[in-house]
């Protein structure tokens, strides 16, 4: 009788478990990518959870990093000895075949029952083969390259045992005093939303049981670019109409996409910490946009919480986070300390805490995890696609077009390949330079090409002399007192020279997280160098490695060119010879503003009028917006970048000049390449809502075409505008298109002249 009394009561258990796990399903679609039979993963999860103790579940939710690599803080010992004991089912900085076979042995065959890790990594713009900085692949505007570097990493980080990657980084950002500005696609949001869904695409690939893809994780959400003063972290406060029009968009392409995860950002939003925002979290993210995978924190943002000033303790933040829907906790370890106990009150229910781990236990099946959990530890593949030909030849494309030429007067660029050239600078043999912040695996030396060894392999050692000049370091402003020792051997091998290049820009660590500047001149006395041999009066090429805009008005005036090469990754030094020596011609456009002072910031392109906008017709502006001491215009706008041809536009053509909720316009112009070489050009469109119920920005872009042109040709680009192209959020917040005039610009930058009104 008391056998018989124990079976009903395990049954109960297990029942009561089933009624807990029935109400948690996920009611949203499965995206396509996933590719998963859904009635067999719910049986695979309804069955583990109704045996999975509470510390169990917990321990699904609950993510920490390994000793291989340190990216945080923190790192917790004792991790291999508590994934034995089922209190954690996420790894995090662990990569390599038999590491992490080794970490999955400790879970499947040790564990009670034997659920598989999953294994995540910062691969942001590459694994080991690495590529620009990513918004540097955004100055490429070619969808394809992005989508293919996002592809070869996701190839490379699962050949090493990798499942997921913390990326891509989708923040609007508009101050390029943000050091974080480098991990993003720039200002504009139609051509981040472009983007996001490409590096989703190129992680994620069609079928993430393929052992050559990886779950994407979009990041930070939301409205971390927005940080007051573009500091780090700092406190972001705006209207609803501002976060739906600007930030959250690319977020939601993430989720059209398909993206697996949402990464919870640092900053507060208009007083509530992000990872507890109920409005963010609930009512858009799994409400409105229906949102399937899983949510985890960004580092430790549980604890920061605390310091935030909404809860007292981390207990509170426990209990904060979970309630507003965060599914893992990324090394905080608040999550094992403090779940249970809240269960045990009532402050959580076991009902939240079994959906978190349902959207965990999900995407572990969606891997292949449950069939064969050392799928993705295979050193034959590793030793096959890590670092190979092939994909190191697609960085050194990608690095290509993704460099923008900024100026060249007297077609200063490219060189010949029989002169003698004084590479000049701090940043021209520095390995660690190349390939910029957050380039994770990559290795800091021997494998990245630094602009000397481009240099020495395009055109021989005897024609290049490198002199560095002065140094850099990570804290230095360009009024900082510096020593001048460098200058006078600078200046020595200079005068014995055809053509000086410059090398210059900042350290790798100078953009990034916790990166943010209050100057964006050259730091250091990089300028004064720069004085010194303008008076010599060769001609200097200015090549440009960085992370975010800088402030570059003395440099226009006075370099013969420069190129912006941003951090270009494992193979940028091939690419800055290929584009310095002519054997290609760059393409890129800039997705970001280049200001004239740090005083114009923000600036952006597609803001609004003031009731006194500024008459460029009248020569006295009193009483308009503008500065006393500077033009409101940028040095350099968005979109804008030049090319060793030109590019003529004429013959704007549309199909109609009204369109309706059934009729697009198709639109047509025709590109002339006018120059001496065949040439790459991104055709822009934009369109500007004359008359809005809410006051609308000057022109936004809708639409863009990177389209190869060779000398002498000419091509006609066409668009489709579609009603959709007109929606915006009015006077009552609903995203409709409004009646009326709008005017329509085409051409090879957001300050394109050729216009043609059309109705709606």
């Amino acid at each position: 009788m008391k056998r018989l009394s124990l079976v009903i009561l395990v049954l109960s258990v297990i029942l009561g478990s089933c009624q807990s796990v029935v109400k948690s399903k996920q009611t949203t679609n499965i995206p396509s990518s996933w590719n998963v039979d859904k009635t067999i993963m719910d049986s695979k999860i309804d069955s583990l959870l109704a045996l999975m103790t509470l510390e169990e579940k917990i321990g699904q939710t609950v993510l920490l990093t390994s000793n291989r690599d340190v990216t945080g803080p923190s790192v917790n010992k004792d991790y291999e000895k508590l994934i034995m004991e089922g209190k954690v089912g996420n790894i995090f900085n662990a990569y390599g075949a038999d590491f992490t076979r080794k970490l999955q042995k400790l879970a499947v065959e040790n564990t009670r029952l034997g659920i598989p890790l999953l294994f995540g990594y910062d691969v942001i713009h590459g694994h080991k083969t690495i590529f620009p900085i990513s918004l540097g692949e955004s100055a490429s505007f070619d969808l394809e390259a992005i989508e293919l570097a996002s592809r070869i990493a996701a190839i490379e980080a699962s050949a090493e045992g990798l499942h997921w990657t913390f990326a891509p980084m989708v923040d609007i950002s508009r101050d390029p005093r943000w050091g974080r500005i480098s991990e993003g696609s720039g200002e504009d949001v139609f051509y981040s939303c472009e983007v996001a869904k490409a590096r989703v695409k190129g992680f994620q690939g069609n079928d993430l049981k393929a052992t050559n893809t990886i779950l994407a994780c979009a990041k930070h959400y939301a409205a971390y670019g927005a940080a007051q003063a573009g500091r780090d972290y700092h406190t972001v406060d705006m209207s609803d109409r501002e976060l739906r029009t600007t930030y959250l968009p690319p977020f939601k392409a993430t989720v059209d996409a398909g993206v697996a995860t949402f990464m919870t950002s640092f900053n507060e939003l208009n007083g509530v910490p992000a990872t507890g925002n109920d409005y963010l979290l609930k009512d858009i993210l799994r409400e409105e946009w229906g949102f399937r995978g899983f949510v985890v924190t960004d580092y430790q943002s549980i604890n920061e919480m605390v310091p935030h000033g909404v809860v007292d303790n981390d207990k509170d933040a426990v209990e904060m986070a979970m309630n507003a829907g965060v599914d893992m906790d990324l090394q905080g370890e608040v999550y094992s300390k403090h779940l249970k106990e809240l269960i045990d009150e009532g402050k959580v229910s076991e009902e939240k805490l079994n959906t978190a781990v349902r959207r965990v236990l999900e995407l572990k099946f969606a891997l292949g995890l449950f069939e064969d959990p050392y799928r993705y530890s295979n050193k034959e593949r590793q030793k096959e696609y890590v670092m190979s030909a092939e994909h190191l030849e697609a960085a050194r494309d990608v690095a290509r077009k993704s460099m923008v030429l900024l100026k060249n007067d007297k077609q200063a660029l490219p060189l010949a390949k029989n002169i003698k050239v004084a590479l000049i600078g701090p940043l021209g043999n520095t390995e660690r330079d190349m390939i910029g912040s957050w380039s994770g695996a990559g290795k800091h030396k021997d494998d990245p090409v630094t602009v000397l060894e481009g240099f020495i392999e395009k055109i021989g050692k005897e024609n290049v002399t490198y002199v560095q000049g002065t140094k850099l370091s990570r804290y230095m402003k360009r009024s900082d007192k510096q020593s001048r020792k460098g200058f006078s051997e600078a200046i020595a091998a200079a005068k014995k020279a055809d053509v000086i290049v410059a090398a210059m820009g900042e350290l790798q660590n100078m953009s990034g997280e916790a990166s943010s500047r209050t100057d964006l001149d050259l730091p250091g006395n990089q300028q004064e160098l720069l004085k010194e041999l303008k008076k010599l009066g060769k001609p200097i090429i200015l090549v440009l490695l960085n992370g975010r805009p800088l402030t570059l008005e003395w440099e226009n005036n006075n370099m013969d060119a420069i190129l912006e090469a941003w951090f270009p990754g494992t193979m940028g030094g091939h690419a800055i010879a290929d584009i310095v020596f002519g054997d290609a011609n760059p393409s890129g456009k800039l997705p970001i503003t280049f200001p004239r002072s740090l005083g114009q910031v923000p600036i952006y392109y597609n803001m609004k009028n003031t009731g006194r906008p500024i008459d460029p017709s009248r020569k006295i502006n009193t009483y308009k917006s503008m500065y006393l001491d500077n033009p409101n215009t940028p040095l350099y706008p968005f979109g804008y970048g030049l090319s060793y041809t030109s590019f003529e536009y004429e013959n704007l053509m549309l199909s109609t000049d009204t369109i309706t909720n059934t009729q697009n316009i198709k639109v047509a112009i025709d590109v002339k390449n006018t120059g001496d070489f065949d040439g790459e050009e991104v055709v822009q469109l934009y369109i500007q809502d004359k008359i809005g119920s809410v006051t609308r920005p000057v022109r936004e872009l809708k639409g863009f075409q990177k389209v190869l042109i060779k000398k002498g040709e000419t091509k006609t680009v066409t668009f489709d505008v579609s009603v959709e192209d007109l929606r915006f959020y009015d006077i009552d917040m609903n995203f409709v298109a409004e009646k009326g005039a709008f005017n329509m610009f085409v051409g090879g930058d957001s300050n394109a002249t050729i216009t043609k009104e059309f109705n709606y």
